[in-house]
């Protein structure tokens, strides 16, 4: 087929191929972002089969590692080369990826396979939202984004329920055998139904020193990031390395990619005013909503005294109000025109809110007021999800669009991995000056400071029936007011959590804040764009 308009190219798709390749897009990215919840409800009894407890956040680090870096290096040279085979290697990748996490004898076994796993999500993640704007027209892309956005919420609604199913009534290696057939079918579908648009014809030189320098940028950054404040000190010197080695990377990868003659991310892009506020919101809402996932199940289980499977069911609600958010903000992207600062603001309003609420709350706080404030900030955070997005790529030539994209969706889990390290700190430091400058001296006098640095910790006796028994075991012999004591302490270790989790929150706001501001400075683009804006691609198959 010789070189003709992307947008003619659109249009002559059969209807029933554009369905075909959008079901297998979004079944893949379903697939891919399941994963990790499925694996995280599987994980207590993988430690138990395999050992190995000192490595268990290795089996998501490295996942999030490779699929981090993997993101741009799939959208820099999708663009170069198509993306149809692009999507069968990667799903390829992850299907055998997920064969050997299965058959993994130890946890390094795993921590290595789910490396291998995670390129394979990386490219899938990458090419996911890019399709979108090979296979469907300018003025489209918005409901199809929010289409493609809400799979992520149902992602951590289903996960949970379904791993928890797979590792009861099966085993936990089912977790990752079950998605195998799922992931054949979308293979085939790919090679059969998927448009392949490439970029050209001419000749590409791949940016072999960017993409070293880079890996070497991201790969220490994300370790600084999850060990700070956990396993080692903020100040301690393997952190420090680690942020300093990641500076020196990226400075390197700056000077690498201003001299290369196909730059991973063509430091030009970053003259477009839609891609750095774009680039900068990501970021900063990768920063707020994906750590608060993590946060909310332990505000209702330290603090109202929920189960770990109630806490997962009241989650629902802000995952269901995020996937419909998408979707209303997909439809009036496309229907109402790119009003992307206005939905963008919007938004932004709404999750700052919500966190202001949630901010605000106390150990006196209902049910019904706490599944009414993380329902605005789901609902808030769907409304964002897909603007900024479509906003990119309705302002960049075709032929840069998957690294334009790639770029911001790389950004996002950054901003998580940073929220997350943030907010960390913030809540361990909090709820310890807390607790011990809160507690009664007779509390004090019945704990020795070592059982004290280990309620500090871990602060499992709110979370934990039998750590609860056990702590309330040390104060029998407290005589007849060893039961006051003991309650008089547990009111202080909730009243600390409260404290440490509204903190946590309020960082969140202010990370709202920064976004809602930084998207003010968002141009509206039409999404009607003249044929002339369009690199014209070649379609091959």
């Amino acid at each position: 087929m010789q070189n003709q308009d992307i947008a003619t190219y659109q249009s002559s798709l059969p209807k029933r191929q554009v369905i075909t390749a959008m079901a297998g897009t979004m079944l893949s990215m379903f697939l891919g972002s399941i994963f990790m919840t499925i694996t995280a409800t599987a994980m207590p009894r993988i430690v138990t089969d395999l050992g190995g407890f000192s490595q268990y956040t290795w089996v998501f680090t490295s996942y999030i590692i490779t699929e981090t870096i993997a993101v741009p290096l799939t959208g820099k040279l999708s663009d170069m080369f198509g993306r149809k085979w692009f999507f069968v290697v990667g799903m390829s990748i992850f299907v055998l990826g997920s064969f050997f996490c299965g058959i993994s004898q130890s946890m390094s076994q795993l921590i290595i396979y789910r490396a291998f796993q995670g390129i394979g999500f990386g490219i899938m993640s990458a090419l996911g939202f890019i399709v979108i704007a090979d296979i469907f027209a300018p003025e489209e892309r918005g409901k199809y984004g929010g289409l493609m956005a809400g799979v992520f919420g149902l992602s951590t609604i289903i996960g949970p329920t379904l791993g928890g199913y797979l590792t009861d009534a099966l085993s936990w290696r089912w977790c990752f055998f079950v998605p195998i057939p799922i992931g054949v079918i979308i293979i085939i579908l790919f090679i059969f139904m998927f448009p392949q648009l490439h970029a050209g014809t001419r000749k590409y030189r791949i940016d072999y020193a960017g993409a070293v320098a880079m890996t070497l940028f991201i790969t220490p950054l994300i370790l600084a990031l999850n060990w700070a404040g956990v396993d080692y000190a903020w100040s301690s010197p393997i952190i420090l390395g680690l942020f300093g080695f990641s500076v020196v990377m990226f400075v390197l990868f700056i000077f690498i990619e201003k001299r290369a003659e196909e730059p991973i991310i063509p430091l030009s892009l970053f003259r477009n005013r839609v891609v750095v506020v774009s680039a900068i919101v990501g970021f900063l809402m990768g920063a707020s909503f994906f750590p608060v996932v993590t946060f909310v199940p332990l505000y209702f289980q330290g603090v109202m005294g929920t189960s770990a499977t109630q806490s997962g069911g009241l989650l629902t609600p802000m995952m269901l109000s995020a996937s419909l958010g998408s979707f209303i903000c997909g439809q009036f992207l496309s229907r109402a025109g790119g009003h992307y600062r206005l939905q963008g603001g919007i938004g932004f309003a709404i999750t700052v809110v919500g966190f202001f609420l949630l901010s605000r709350m106390s150990t006196e706080t209902s049910y019904a007021t706490a599944i009414f404030n993380i329902i605005l900030v789901g609902f808030g955070s769907g409304l964002i999800m897909p603007v900024h997005t479509i906003a990119v790529q309705n302002t960049v030539p075709y032929s840069i669009m998957g690294t334009a994209t790639s770029m911001i969706q790389l950004l996002r889990p950054l901003g998580g991995v940073f929220g997350l390290a943030v907010v960390g700190s913030v809540l361990n430091n909090h709820f310890a000056s807390e607790f011990i400058g809160n507690l009664s001296a007779g509390v004090k006098a019945v704990l020795s400071p070592e059982k004290l640095t280990a309620i500090v910790d871990n602060p499992q006796a709110l979370v934990n029936p039998e750590a609860r028994l056990q702590l309330q075991g040390m104060f029998e012999g407290a005589g007849a007011q060893g039961a006051e004591l003991f309650e008089q302490m547990m009111s202080t270790l909730q009243n600390a959590l409260n404290s440490a989790l509204t903190q946590v929150f309020f960082v969140f706001l202010i990370a709202s804040i920064l976004a809602l501001l930084v998207n003010c400075f968002l141009k509206g683009i039409p999404p009607h764009r003249k044929k002339e804006d369009i690199s014209p691609p070649e379609s091959k198959d």
